[in-house]
């Protein structure tokens, strides 16, 4: 359940930072010029970029993680090494610490040592799951994929419609992407969905706004 939910984050998170930045990116080029392949390059260098930067920081911040789960593993191991009793005492507090009693507490902790000592202790004291680190390449994936599937979404509003319309369609289009996906973020944290909803929806809006804006400013200023 641990890796699907860290996948998932990586990919909610992905898909969210990809219709935002690429919608904001086409729509400050849309609102400077109206010619198809300036808001194309843009788009399509942005949905690129983007996904190569999501890909490598995810996989660096969750190749942290895991090297520091494979080092608490590491000093867990050797404290079974050096001191059994000690570490038999101290899983059987634990589990005494969650309601059972004195004789139960000692007898499951012996039980489990004798099964498999460091997965017990990797589980009670650590919250890990010896065989089942977190991926950073799972990671690296999931919010690659998402980010360009997140991405294509403002790229495909801004150059079907006629000029007239490409900024309004984009940024409907948009805020009901990102209506979904913080509904969908709120679901997988078990959070309140409406609290999430308007708090990306409202993100987004002001930063199209923003970029329209600037995208505006600086067409009008070239062509001045």
């Amino acid at each position: 359940m641990f890796g699907r939910l860290n996948w998932l984050r990586a990919g909610v998170l992905g898909a969210n930072d990809g219709i935002v930045s690429v919608a904001g990116l086409v729509v400050g080029v849309a609102a400077a010029t109206v010619q198809r392949g300036p808001i194309f390059t843009a788009g399509l260098a942005g949905l690129v970029a983007g996904a190569v930067s999501m890909a490598l920081g995810e996989f660096v911040s969750v190749s942290s993680q895991r090297d520091a789960e494979r080092a608490l593993l590491s000093k867990e191991r050797c404290e079974l090494i050096d001191d059994p009793d000690s570490e038999l005492a101290e899983l059987a507090a634990l589990y005494r610490a969650k309601g059972l009693s004195e004789d139960t507490a000692r007898k499951v902790a012996q039980e489990l040592t004798a099964h498999d000592a460091l997965a017990a202790h990797a589980e009670v004291e650590l919250g890990l799951d010896p065989e089942d680190l977190t991926n950073p390449w799972q990671a690296a994936g999931a919010s690659a994929l998402s980010f360009c599937v997140g991405a294509i979404l403002p790229l495909l509003a801004i150059l079907l419609p006629p000029p007239i319309w490409r900024v309004p369609v984009t940024v409907v289009a948009v805020l009901v992407a990102l209506g979904l996906a913080g509904a969908i973020s709120a679901r997988i944290g078990r959070t309140a969905a409406p609290r999430a909803v308007v708090r990306v929806v409202i993100g987004g809006a002001i930063g199209l706004a923003v970029t329209y804006a600037i995208g505006h400013l600086a067409g009008t200023a070239t062509l001045g």
